[in-house]
């Protein structure tokens, strides 16, 4: 009998702005793994998937945590803010 590992999809996570460190941290949902801006983003640390434009200056932006590979979409990001 052969037994056949199957894949498990990483978990998705939203969270809003509201919930982000005033030093633009936050905390993965999935692993408990800090994703801040201070820390480049690398295959250790963190993975900008994505950015979507929402209108009036703000976006989404979708992070992998290098840890479990949650996707993480934080939601309303001002576009004026500095990085």
């Amino acid at each position: 009998m052969m037994l056949k590992k199957l894949d498990k999809k990483p978990s998705q996570y939203t969270i809003e702005i509201d919930f982000i460190k005033e030093d633009g941290s936050f905390e993965c949902p999935e692993c408990g793994k800090t994703i801040s801006p201070e820390e480049p983003e690398s295959e250790d640390t963190y993975q900008i998937a994505d950015t979507i434009p929402v209108g009036d200056g703000l976006i989404d932006l979708v992070f992998i945590c290098a840890k479990c590979k949650s996707r993480i979409k934080v939601q309303g990001i001002p576009t004026d803010i500095e990085a």
